[in-house]
């Protein structure tokens, strides 16, 4: 890394939308579940790619 370089912001933190996606998952029916697995999908897939800078 180039010390003139700013050092990187810190990656989004995904645990809120995660949390939200399966809170209350096992009171849902079970067609509901895939839908709230793709979001806690994307919340960790954008996570991933904001430390890689992609």
């Amino acid at each position: 890394m180039n010390p003139h370089e700013p050092a990187p912001s810190p990656s989004p933190d995904p645990s809120p939308a995660i949390a939200d996606a399966l809170d209350g998952l096992d009171a849902r029916p079970t067609a509901q579940h895939v839908a709230a697995f793709e979001r806690v999908h994307a919340a960790l897939t954008d996570a991933l790619s904001a430390i890689d800078g992609v």
